[in-house]
């Protein structure tokens, strides 16, 4: 049976290719390069990820790829499972690997991706036997290429967060953090209307410090359900952490709670304990830096004038 990675309905998920066998995509800022060593093997970029398509420069990481055979073997340490699609190992050589396996093709993974102890350099093994010959694909396929941020986030570069956010008519950032149900999607359409306004992410937004005690918010391919993605960034100037409410309201957090809320909605890396240092620390400062509020609001425009007045 063959998995056809490059279906999806909308045009702008037809996979758009490389005839150098290479592709590069910058997401936050940081640039990630796929190279395949093999030339029957057809790269292409689908979906939201076509966006953050990059002209080749110096890179951040490097991933090749190629076909293989991947039988079931020794990969290491067991680190942490998803419970879905993937699990990671550590190896004795210190790095890592991602194992994908889904029910539908059996327990044979159809896809292992090998990192090095900093996740700058690895491999991406194809089954071969599971995809067309002939078929456009893309390696980094979610969730292969947020996995792959989040880890080098992890590594003092930044933190990415459940959340939406919007640029406004001045280039302010303004983050809407919350859980699934809190109303994200919903505040990204109010806001999509707004002259001026553009929304970066409907779903997954990444923090990263600039200079000064700045900070920077940046859109990502890995949307929600409005499908509201963008490559662009903006200086983050206030975020909101949104709950349904019968009014409109905003309620001041003092940095503990904002800080703890922030981290609610984060991913980070909890097999990594430097990693989760490095992020708790991240956000203690962005707390410190960042005016942070709850906001209690109905889903009318009314939300977003008072959003304004504030």
């Amino acid at each position: 049976m063959m998995i056809e990675l490059a279906e999806v309905e909308a045009d702008t998920s037809r996979p758009r290719t490389s005839d150098a066998r290479g592709l590069q995509l910058s997401i936050a800022g940081i640039k990630l390069a796929l190279k395949s060593t093999d030339p029957t093997m057809k790269l292409g970029v689908t979906g939201a990820s076509k966006l953050f398509l990059t002209e080749e420069t110096a890179c951040d990481a490097t991933l090749s790829a190629a076909w293989g055979l991947l039988d079931e073997e020794a990969l290491g340490q067991p680190l942490f499972d998803s419970g879905a699609l993937w699990k990671l190992y550590r190896g004795e050589d210190d790095g890592f690997t991602l194992r994908f396996a889904t029910p539908y093709l059996g327990e044979r993974p159809y896809k292992l991706a090998r990192f090095n102890h900093d996740f700058t350099q690895g491999e991406v093994l194809l089954h071969h036997p599971f995809f067309a010959q002939d078929q456009v694909l893309f390696p980094l396929e979610y969730p292969l290429d947020e996995l792959w941020l989040l880890n080098l986030l992890a590594r003092g570069r930044g933190a990415e967060l459940h959340c939406s956010g919007i640029r406004d008519e001045r280039g302010r950032g303004i983050l809407f953090v919350g859980q699934s149900g809190a109303g994200k999607t919903t505040m990204s359409r109010l806001w999509e209307a707004e002259p001026g306004v553009e929304i970066l992410s409907d779903d997954r937004i990444v923090l990263r410090s600039v200079e000064d005690g700045q900070y920077c918010m940046y859109g990502t391919p890995w949307h929600g359900e409005a499908e509201l993605s963008s490559p662009e960034k903006a200086p983050l100037a206030a975020i909101f952490f949104l709950r349904h409410g019968e009014r409109n309201h905003l309620r001041d957090l003092n940095r503990a709670e904002a800080c703890a809320r922030l981290f609610s909605c984060s991913f980070p890396t909890y097999y990594d304990a430097a990693g989760l240092d490095f992020t708790l620390q991240f956000f203690e400062q962005l707390t410190s830096a960042v005016p942070c509020r709850e906001l209690s609001f109905v889903p009318e425009r009314e939300a977003v004038e008072l959003l304004r007045r504030f």
